[in-house]
């Protein structure tokens, strides 16, 4: 599941760049190439479409997000099963802690 929602997340992602790259800030971009009034996609049209294809494309993305959040796969107390780190530590752990010495420190006489 959670493999889906990253691909999911990964195509609106995409999806949004592109239309974010359509539009233009001054209101041109896509909308400037058809001046006609008489089209049914005039220039209002186009850039009320594409703002609510952003919106829309926003919107998913954050629920796409928060869903990954939920379906991430949690290791927490289970152990990892075949780990050749975890099994190296732990056939070379000691089977009690040593103890090291602790040497006085050297005191200096004044002469």
């Amino acid at each position: 599941m959670y493999v889906t929602i990253s691909v999911l997340i990964l195509i609106v992602s995409f999806l949004m760049m592109l239309v974010v790259l359509v539009q233009n800030s001054k209101g041109g971009g896509l909308a400037s190439n058809f001046s006609s009034h008489n089209q049914i996609l005039g220039v209002r049209k186009t850039t009320d479409f594409l703002e609510k294809t952003t919106w829309t494309l926003a919107v998913l993305l954050v629920l796409f997000c928060l869903a990954s959040s939920v379906t991430i796969p949690k290791a927490g107390n289970q152990e990892v099963k075949g780990s050749k780190v975890i099994e190296n530590v732990q056939q070379n752990m000691p089977a009690a802690p040593v103890e090291t010495p602790v040497e006085a420190p050297a005191t200096e006489t004044a002469e």
